[in-house]
């Protein structure tokens, strides 16, 4: 595997993780082998390489992490072991999550710490000298800045940009912006020198680099409020490809082989996704037994999806994103100027979904219910497009930030979500003098 080709150059390069991101010095000055690193254009793919596993990789990365706050947060799931204490603390909500829970600080720092690395990335990618290589490596690069930036916008109210001594944090809309910016910057280099034979031979495969830059700007300027723009960036994604986190029995899905390989974390409260009445899904809808299965002799609920094994692939979007970022951007637009006719133009996204044959879709996620059946009226529409992101993009991680989108109810014992946004790690605190004073609720 790509991954294990680069193992050796990646074991020179020294990432110090402290109790502050922040304040983390990724490469260690005095270690020659390290300039050699992102010096040459071997070292800097190595580099790119280890984004993915820094973002990815098991219980200390981003991917189970947002998974598990998102989902425990909003009633997607239980935990299942009273043992796992900082799950039990998200499940309950409120004050009981502090701000030295351990998901929210392995979220807060594979984030922050990916981006660093990113940042050191395309601070050297001008070493590369053939342009297709360093086109490749600047575009993987600004993804996982992208990433990183965008999942810290979901869980936080404000996080640092840059890392350095005591980092300014910046409010999530910027981090947004941001990640929309240099994802923008990218498709134009990437339009205009396509990526290299190195490049795609040496770096980790699966994401398809133009059509993730795509979806995330689409994702992004979603949740951004830039409408316009979401809907012609969602246009663009081809959706007849896959793009996805690539595992391997030593490089494991993290959702697997953390909660759903074994019933003693975390695993779908329910077949209704967690979903209040009135929202449930169609007992018809054929997303429920691609999402949820029920153990042999059971009527337990077991977690399946994209984490049935350790070398599952994990989707980076799936199509159906794309074409509910679509009808919620049309319907969302009314408000700013866009034409009355978004309804019946989202009614016809929001149907792509709801019609889709699990044999058309290219993950094979499909409903393949009946239309919408109405009324089309813009609220009844986007209540609508939130079922359908809760049930389409299940164990995403995206349900707090939809929550709080779509305006559903909490935070509280009894509502939809019992947070709006993480506090800060203590390790950041006790570190960075620039965290805010006060942690949101």
């Amino acid at each position: 595997m790509i991954l294990k080709k680069y193992k050796l150059i990646l074991g020179l390069i020294t990432i110090l993780i402290s109790q502050n991101a922040c304040r983390e010095e990724y490469l260690n000055p005095s270690a020659a082998s390290e300039q050699q690193v992102i010096n040459s254009p071997d070292g800097l793919i190595a580099l790119a390489n280890g984004l993915q596993s820094r973002y990815t990789s098991g219980r200390l990365g981003a991917i189970y992490n947002a998974v598990a706050a998102g989902g425990l947060t909003t009633r997607e799931f239980r935990v299942l072991n009273a043992g796992n204490v900082d799950e039990i603390a998200l499940e309950a909500g409120l004050a009981n999550v502090t701000n030295q829970n351990s998901i929210v600080r392995q979220l807060w720092t594979s984030c922050l710490i990916t981006n660093a690395n990113a940042d050191i990335i395309l601070a050297n990618a001008d070493k590369i000298t053939e342009a297709g290589t360093r086109s490749g490596v600047v575009a993987y690069a600004a993804i996982f800045k992208a990433l990183s930036l965008g999942t810290l916008a979901q869980f936080f109210e404000q996080a640092p940009i840059k890392a350095g001594e005591n980092a300014a944090f910046v409010p999530r809309a910027q981090l947004l912006k941001e990640a929309v910016t240099q994802l923008e910057a990218v498709a134009t280099l990437v339009a205009s020198t396509p990526l290299s034979d190195k490049f795609k031979l040496n770096i980790a495969p699966g994401i398809d680099i133009p059509n993730t830059i795509q979806a995330l700007i689409a994702r992004y300027s979603l949740f951004a409020g830039d409408y316009t723009k979401a809907l012609e960036a969602a246009g663009k994604v081809d959706l007849t490809k896959r793009s996805f986190f690539s595992f391997d029995d030593n490089t494991r899905n993290p959702i697997f082989e953390t909660a759903f390989s074994n019933r003693n974390v975390i695993e779908p409260v329910s077949a209704t996704l967690g979903l209040p009445a009135g929202l449930t899904p169609d007992p018809a809808d054929k997303r429920i037994p691609f999402y949820v299965r029920t153990a042999p002799g059971t009527t337990q609920n077991l977690g399946a999806g994209f984490a049935t094994a350790n070398t599952a692939p994990i989707p980076v979007y799936l199509p159906g994103e794309m074409l509910l970022i679509r009808a919620e951007a049309l319907i969302r637009s009314i408000a700013t100027g866009g034409s009355p006719n978004n309804v019946d133009r989202a009614i016809d996204e929001l149907n792509k979904v709801l019609t889709k044959k699990p044999a058309a879709d290219v993950w094979g996620v499909g409903a393949d219910l009946p239309a919408y059946p109405g009324p089309a009226q813009a609220a009844n529409v986007l209540t609508e497009i939130y079922r359908n992101r809760a049930i389409e993009l299940a164990y995403s991680g995206f349900r707090l930030e939809d929550s709080r989108r779509f305006g559903r109810s909490g935070p509280s014992v009894t509502g939809e979500r019992n947070r709006n946004f993480m506090p800060y790690p203590r390790t950041e605190r006790d570190n960075n003098t620039n965290t805010p004073l006060k942690d949101p609720d």
